[in-house]
C-alpha cells in the first residue's frame, strides 16, 4: 500500500505524519524538537515505522517547517515547502471552506487569509513570544499546573482580570500583581487568554479581513480557554480541526502525493534507514560579498550530502561538489 509522508519541524515540536492515498491520517508524532532537529527527525521516523504495517512503501515525502531544508536533506523529501502553503493546504482538506486560518506555535504565530482555495495573504510573528505555546507552558508551569489543566481551568472563570499581553514581561509581571491582589486562578488565566487573543488580532490581525470560516492550528488550539477568547474577540464561531496540532505535516503529505502523482518518479525517500545514519552538520559565512550569508552543509562522515542558506548559486550543492568529497 503506498503511503505518503510529511514532516513539520518546529523550533519547539517536530510532527510527523503518514497518510493512505485517501488523505486518511494513518499515523501521527508529535514531539519536542528539544532543540535538536536532526535527532528528533530521525527518532521520530524509527518510532513511526513501528507503527506502520509491513505493507506500507512510503511513495512521497513532503517536509515543511523551520527546519524544513534538514529534513528534506535527512530523509530525502520530494517537496520541501514554506508553512504558510502546508497550512493551507492541509485546513483545506478538512475545511474545504476555511477563509482564515489562525495558527499559533511554541514560538511563533501566523494568519493565512484563503479566498476560493487560494492564500492571497499572510503574516507571521517569529520575534515576540507573547502568546505563544512556550510562554503559555511557562505561565502554567509558575502557577502549579499542568498545561492540560490550563484551559478547563480558564473556562471556569467568571470574572475575568484585564492582563497587558502585549510584552511577556509585562503580561507575567501584570499576572503576578493580581495574584498578590488576591485574584482568583482561573480569572488569572482566562484574562491571559483573552490578553493573548487581543495581542494576536492588534498585531497579525491588524487591517486584514477576516471572513468565516476561521479554522484554529496549532498545539495551543488544545487549549479551549484560547479558542474561546478568540470567539469574544472575532465574534464568530472557531473551528478546530481533527489533527490541527500536526496540520502543516498533513499538508506537506498531501503536497508530496500530488507532486508524485504528476511527476510519476520514484520517491527519493532515504527509507527508515536514515534514523540509524550518522549525519553531522556545519556551517560557515561566506565571505563574497556584504551579505555575508550563513552556508549550512551536511555530511555523513566526510560525504557532503547537502548545502544551502546562500541568496546565489556560489555554494549550491553540485554533483561535482559531491565527487570532490567523496
Amino acid at each position: 500500500m503506498d503511503v505518503y509522508l510529511g514532516i513539520d519541524v518546529g523550533s519547539v515540536t517536530t510532527k510527523l505524519v503518514v497518510l493512505d492515498t485517501n488523505y486518511r491520517v494513518l499515523a501521527s508524532l508529535y514531539r519536542r524538537t528539544l532543540g535538536r532537529p536532526l535527532e528528533a527527525v530521525q527518532e521520530g521516523l524509527a518510532e513511526l515505522k513501528t507503527r506502520l504495517p509491513a505493507a506500507c512503501r512510503i511513495a512521497g515525502v513532503g517536509t515543511t517547517g523551520s527546519g524544513r531544508q534538514l529534513a528534506g536533506v535527512v530523509v530525502g523529501a520530494d517537496v520541501v515547502k514554506n508553512e504558510i502553503t502546508a497550512h493551507a493546504v492541509g485546513a483545506s482538506h478538512f475545511v474545504p471552506d476555511v477563509q482564515t486560518i489562525l495558527e499559533i506555535g511554541g514560538q511563533d504565530s501566523k494568519i493565512i487569509l484563503l479566498r476560493q482555495g487560494v492564500v492571497t495573504d499572510f503574516a507571521m510573528n517569529t520575534v515576540c513570544a507573547a502568546g505563544t505555546g512556550a510562554f503559555l507552558d511557562q505561565q502554567a508551569f509558575r502557577l502549579g499546573i499542568s498545561i492540560q489543566e490550563f484551559g478547563p481551568l480558564a473556562l471556569r472563570s467568571k470574572t475575568p482580570v484585564h492582563i497587558a499581553g502585549r510584552c511577556t514581561v509585562f503580561a507575567e509581571s501584570d499576572m503576578i500583581h493580581k495574584q498578590q491582589m488576591g485574584h482568583r486562578r482561573e480569572d488569572i488565566l482566562y484574562g491571559l487568554c483573552q490578553a493573548l487573543a487581543r495581542n494576536y488580532l492588534n498585531n497579525l490581525g491588524l487591517g486584514k479581513s477576516i471572513q468565516p470560516t476561521v479554522v484554529f492550528l496549532g498545539g495551543v488550539a488544545f487549549n479551549q480557554g484560547i479558542v474561546r477568547a478568540f470567539e469574544e474577540a472575532l465574534k464568530m464561531p472557531i473551528v478546530v480541526p481533527p489533527h490541527h496540532e500536526v496540520m502543516g505535516a498533513i499538508g506537506a503529505a498531501i503536497l508530496a502525493h500530488e507532486a508524485m502523482r504528476h511527476n510519476g518518479n520514484l520517491s527519493r525517500f532515504r527509507g527508515f534507514e536514515v534514523s540509524q545514519i550518522p549525519y553531522r552538520t556545519s556551517s560557515f559565512e561566506c565571505q563574497a560579498c556584504p551579505n555575508l550569508c550563513e552556508i549550512v552543509q551536511v555530511r555523513v562522515e566526510e560525504k557532503l550530502i547537502d548545502r544551502w542558506g546562500g541568496r546565489c548559486d556560489r555554494w549550491e550543492f553540485r554533483e561535482e561538489d559531491h565527487q570532490q568529497e567523496a
